[in-house]
């Protein structure tokens, strides 16, 4: 039963991705001229992960701490990386973001090109020009578009918080740009890493947790150490078995 509900939903999806392309591409077009950061592509494409999302009525969402006024600053996002689900599930926050993703996934042919064209930044982990990429954040950031980044560097294959790589904090640290922990939960058990059938019944939460000011850490190390510790513990304790998840 999981297998064929798994099939009909990666059909649903393929349907979803190949619509959103053919959305965002009219809007590329219309909008690249004036529109640099790529802001209308990506703010519509939030609005349709929504959708793709909430097609499984057994999936339930909760998110808190969502207040438009954490980003109001120069902001650098960084959350826990669990499943493939995670990135609809942070398109469900208020607010758009200009995201850091493997350049693999560029290859991907639509999806590929729908994350192209909505402006996101593509690295590649095993090069040394990495750190110069990210430094592409810079501009947009300045520009009121916080960067979505999972310091772990891929999904975990546990479910667990792994350590952190030092870009999202060094950007940070050099540029005053605060650091906004968010933590999800609910990927890894619904889809895990190597899983290709989503799971029937699943809660969802995300927190956004409150700012980190780099100005209030005296290296990257203890901004990174900082941001690990308190996301580590927020997902224990979201997961804690006396926490009653609220469905919405």
């Amino acid at each position: 039963m999981r297998t064929i509900r798994g099939i009909l939903i990666w059909l649903y999806w393929a349907v979803c991705i190949i619509s959103f392309f053919i959305v965002v591409a009219l809007l590329y077009l219309i909008t690249f001229p004036f529109d640099k950061f790529h802001r209308i592509p990506n703010k519509v494409l939030a609005g349709l992960a929504g959708m793709m999302l909430r097609f499984n009525p057994g999936w339930h969402f909760e998110i808190k701490g969502a207040h438009p006024d954490k980003v109001s600053q120069p902001t650098i996002v960084v959350a826990n990386h669990q499943s493939f689900l995670d990135l609809p599930l942070l398109y469900l926050l208020p607010w758009s973001m200009k995201w850091v993703a493997k350049k693999d996934l560029f290859k991907i042919p639509i999806f590929g090109w729908i994350i192209y064209m909505t402006g996101q930044i593509a690295i590649d982990r095993q090069s040394m020009r990495s750190a110069q990429k990210i430094d592409e954040l810079v501009k947009p950031v300045k520009n009121g578009i916080p960067a979505m980044i999972f310091p772990e560097g891929t999904r975990t294959s546990d479910g667990q918080v792994h350590s952190f790589k030092n870009g999202a904090f060094k950007l940070a640290k050099r540029y005053n740009f605060n650091i906004l922990p968010v933590v999800v939960d609910g990927g890894h058990q619904a889809m895990p890493r190597g899983e290709w059938r989503p799971a029937c019944q699943q809660n969802f939460q995300i927190t956004v947790m409150d700012p980190l000011p780099p100005k209030e850490y005296a290296s990257e190390q203890e901004l990174k150490e900082a941001a690990f510790t308190l996301m580590t513990n927020e997902l224990s304790s979201i997961r804690s078995p006396h926490k009653n998840i609220q469905k919405e």
